[in-house]
């Protein structure tokens, strides 16, 4: 067995504990692997692992790695903030946007992406705990972009991604709780199933706080190099 199954079996029997001790279904919770900074050669060998969802941070390492690897049946998900001026790649070329946080940059994303083409998958970036370095829309904002985003076509809006400070486990109750406030009130129900939040470091109190999706990469990976 090579090192990246036995990190993924790892990162998977992880999910399972937490899921099993808070009483959840195994299959409520995926795992994306966040790829940032590595090459395509560890894609490659992560997805021979049986690993299909990849996330990535940087627009143009993205695309270069969506062309080295369109081989394979990858679901790409962009997770970094996403600028006014990139959207066209994005709506383009990825199956999942989780950096949305203002109508501009959905109604982009949705002008852009092709008839032709699945609706793309939205998440709501939102500021959980107000750090001033974090972007992402203010808890309070969501309700009303939600309605405003629902209207648009080619984009299904499918949740929230959020990324608390470390250690900050009520931002965690605060992100559960604002996303059952808006499936209840203001989303499609049938659309509305994501809550991406937890890394690596706090995955386990992310699960038991009702994330769906949890982004893992130094565990799956390693420690990333941003010198190359």
């Amino acid at each position: 067995m090579n090192h990246y199954q036995e990190s993924r079996d790892a990162v998977l029997q992880q999910i399972q504990h937490a899921c099993a001790q808070s009483r959840r279904s195994v299959d409520s919770v995926q795992l994306l692997a966040v790829s940032k900074t590595h090459p395509s050669d560890a894609l490659r060998a992560m997805y021979a692992t049986g690993q299909r969802a990849f996330g990535e941070n940087y627009l143009q390492e993205a695309l270069d790695k969506i062309e080295a690897l369109q081989d394979l049946a990858i679901e790409w998900h962009f997770i970094g903030h996403v600028q006014r001026n990139k959207t066209k790649h994005l709506a383009e070329k990825f199956a999942w946007v989780h950096g949305v946080d203002r109508l501009i940059i959905a109604e982009r994303l949705s002008s852009q992406r092709l008839d032709s083409d699945e609706p793309l998958n939205i998440c709501l970036q939102v500021n959980i705990d107000g750090q001033d370095t974090k972007d992402g829309c203010a808890p309070e904002e969501v309700a009303t972009l939600v309605e405003q985003i629902s209207q648009l076509p080619h984009l299904r809006l499918r949740g929230l991604m959020v990324i608390p400070a470390p250690n900050n486990l009520k931002a965690f109750a605060d992100a559960q709780a604002l996303f059952e406030q808006v499936k209840e009130h203001h989303a499609h129900p049938n659309d509305w199933d994501t809550l991406s939040m937890g890394m690596s470091g706090d995955l386990e109190a992310a699960v038991a706080a009702g994330s769906t999706m949890v982004r893992v990469g130094t565990a799956l990976f390693g420690a990333r190099d941003y010198q190359k």
